[in-house]
């Protein structure tokens, strides 16, 4: 995966798009009305400041080449819902990592995120032909965990003790992932009836 590239990804859904310093203005009505989408995250956008923080270590984080961040925008509203990052990126071993993602409240449940995934998997296992796409959550977030079993990971154990929250308390990490032997097989086409039906 080349860092340096613009990468955008749609379908009639969504359309993902490279974050730009510029998208603070779209962000910004999220990070002041709805801080509690960070709660279980330690790196969240919560507040005007803290939205600063959060792109500007994206962009930096990119032009290290260890993360991409998109913005999202959804496609049936005409608006901005949040943004979705690859990050632990390994060209060497052809795995990375999909998180940091955050949408306003009234995009949760629409729809929008399981297109939201179906692109990214789809841009890491056929146009990287990369084998892994690995997920991680705080082990309390249920509603994250739910997501992501919903779109076919598989769960594979929960470190203990192994990061920090938005209040600075210890937590578990559960880690799921896809491999391309299961896109292939059944992930990328139960994703496919989920966004028909």
């Amino acid at each position: 995966m080349n860092t340096k590239e613009q990468y955008i990804l749609e379908n009639d859904v969504v359309l993902l798009r490279p974050l730009e310093a510029s998208d603070y203005a779209h962000l910004l009505w999220f990070s002041e009305n709805e801080p509690d989408l960070w709660r279980f995250n330690y790196v969240g956008a919560a507040g005007a400041d803290n939205l600063k923080t959060y792109i500007d270590r994206a962009l930096t984080q990119r032009e290290r080449e260890l993360e991409y961040s998109f913005i999202v925008f959804d496609k049936r509203t005409g608006r901005y819902a949040g943004t979705t990052n690859f990050y632990n990126i390994r060209q060497d071993y052809k795995t990375l990592e999909i998180g940091f993602t955050w949408y306003g409240k009234e995009f949760q449940g629409t729809g929008l995120n399981i297109n939201c995934k179906y692109l990214l998997l789809e841009f890491v296992f056929e146009l990287l032909n990369w084998e892994r796409v690995g997920f991680a959550a705080n082990n309390a977030n249920e509603r994250s965990k739910h997501a992501m079993k919903s779109i076919g990971c598989t769960q594979e154990g929960v470190l203990r003790n192994a990061s920090i929250n938005a209040q600075g308390e210890r937590i578990d990490i559960v880690v799921l992932s896809i491999l391309k032997s299961e896109w292939t097989s059944h992930v990328k086409e139960n994703l496919k009836n989920k966004i028909a039906g």
